[in-house]
């Protein structure tokens, strides 16, 4: 840890103490603003505002990574010394005991704006996505659902982090509408497969590493240097269409179920910012095989919260409060077990956690685990009932670490089902 860190620390910006956003934390992200000609450009979001990087690149303020970039990318490329040299600087910058920005009034006036005035944009460009399964907790309720509880964990899951590719071209930004997907599913009562829109739509509470600095291909990455190659975290919800994942996905895996939509927070929280947050996870046994033996604590104490609003409903409701500290594999191992048959990561590939369970009924990270298969359905203060999302209804997750005094955010992630497409075949 290092002076960005110190709970000290004030901004010449008002920051509420609640604030996802204060001095310690700094997320990067891309937004629009009518100032900007609608021109995406990078910012560091703090308090209840956004900070123009291109601007202060432009001043020469900054190294030179954000004047004329439209996304995260170049500045993900240049990797940890440049990352740290940054946070350092604009954390200088935004102290209240700094005048180079706080007394320049014209500046000022170019370079921040209300995060309530801004269009949020995809923060980077998204290469290639992973999504994992890393909870044991998740994974043990699918299993005990879907094969019986002897038969809970597949043999090798305890001794690699499984994961399968997703599909980066439907990653999208928070406020994003997803459509509910049509596809083929397979009712047991049913004598044939049936075409039409899902009717077991889920969200999936996840967490994504944001993938920095790649490597060749053929050449691994190892788990000791696998955090040099993270930038940072976004909130995840990998939606998933459960009734036409379970008819399509052996023996290949998921495909139509899940790569309709994935949506992710648009503020990028640097590992440097969650460092004070890292801790032990849970005991691995038996050991991972020597190639996945991390060092260190690389859990994270990382509350997440998802919330339901329905059409008949004003508010939305607290269905889930689960940690990140719950799941059984970790980022350095993620990494290391992506690349160790020489696959290349590169800058803005993203890789999900994969659902994040915890231990107790109200921390499960999707509707499978809450409704447990429809078997229960959770009752919402309004008297409706869900076993999966209706037509209307709107997903919101968070994500915070509490430190001394203040708290490192990722906002929110959100997302709204419309009906499906209409469709003649």
């Amino acid at each position: 840890m290092n002076a960005t860190h110190d709970p000290r620390l004030r901004s010449f910006l008002p920051v509420a103490p609640d604030s996802p956003f204060p001095i310690q934390n700094l997320p990067y992200g891309v937004f629009l603003h009518p100032d900007n000609e609608d021109v995406p450009h990078v910012g560091v979001a703090i308090g209840d505002y956004v900070v123009d990087l291109w601007h202060l690149d432009a001043q020469g303020l900054l190294d030179g990574y954000f004047c004329g970039e439209f996304s995260l990318n170049a500045f993900l490329e240049a990797g940890p010394e440049a990352w740290s040299r940054t946070r350092r600087e604009l954390s200088r910058l935004l102290a209240d005991d700094e005048s180079a920005l706080r007394d320049n009034e014209a500046l000022r006036e170019a370079a921040i704006f209300p995060l309530a005035e801004i269009e949020p944009l995809l923060p980077f460009e998204v290469g290639d996505y992973t999504d994992f399964y890393s909870s044991r907790e998740h994974a043990t309720n699918v299993g005990i659902m879907f094969r019986g509880k002897e038969n809970a964990l597949m043999p090798n899951w305890l001794h690699l982090p499984v994961g399968y590719h997703g599909r980066s071209s439907s990653v999208v930004v928070s406020g994003t509408d997803v459509y509910r997907p049509l596809g083929q599913m397979n009712p047991a009562d049913a004598p044939q497969p049936l075409f039409g829109p899902s009717k077991a739509l889920d969200f999936e509470l996840e967490l994504g590493c944001v993938i920095g600095p790649g490597n060749l291909l053929g050449q691994p990455i190892s788990v000791r240097r696998a955090a040099e190659h993270v930038f940072g975290m976004v909130l995840v919800n990998d939606w998933s269409a459960r009734d036409i994942q379970r008819w399509e996905y052996q023996p290949l895996g998921p495909f139509l179920g899940k790569n309709f939509a994935t949506s992710i927070s648009p503020w990028v929280v640097t590992l440097e910012a969650l460092e004070p947050f890292r801790c032990e996870g849970p005991v691995q046994e038996p050991a991972p095989l020597p190639y996945l033996r991390s060092e260190g604590p690389w859990s994270y104490d990382l509350n997440l919260e998802v919330y339901l609003q329905t059409l008949n409903q004003l508010d939305p409701v607290l269905v889930c409060r689960s940690n990140a500290r719950y799941l059984y594999w970790n980022l350095c191992q993620q990494v290391a077990h992506h690349t160790i048959n020489g696959c290349n990561l590169r800058a803005g590939d993203l890789l999900a956690s994969g659902t994040i369970s915890g231990p107790a009924p109200d921390s499960y990270g999707s509707l499978l685990e809450l409704a447990w298969k429809a078997t229960k359905p959770i009752t919402l203060p309004s008297g409706e009932q869900r076993s999966y999302l209706q037509d209307g209804d709107r997903v919101i997750m968070t994500g915070w670490c509490q430190g001394e005094g203040y708290r490192i955010g990722f906002g929110e992630v959100v997302g709204q089902i419309l009906p499906a497409p209409s469709f003649e075949g």
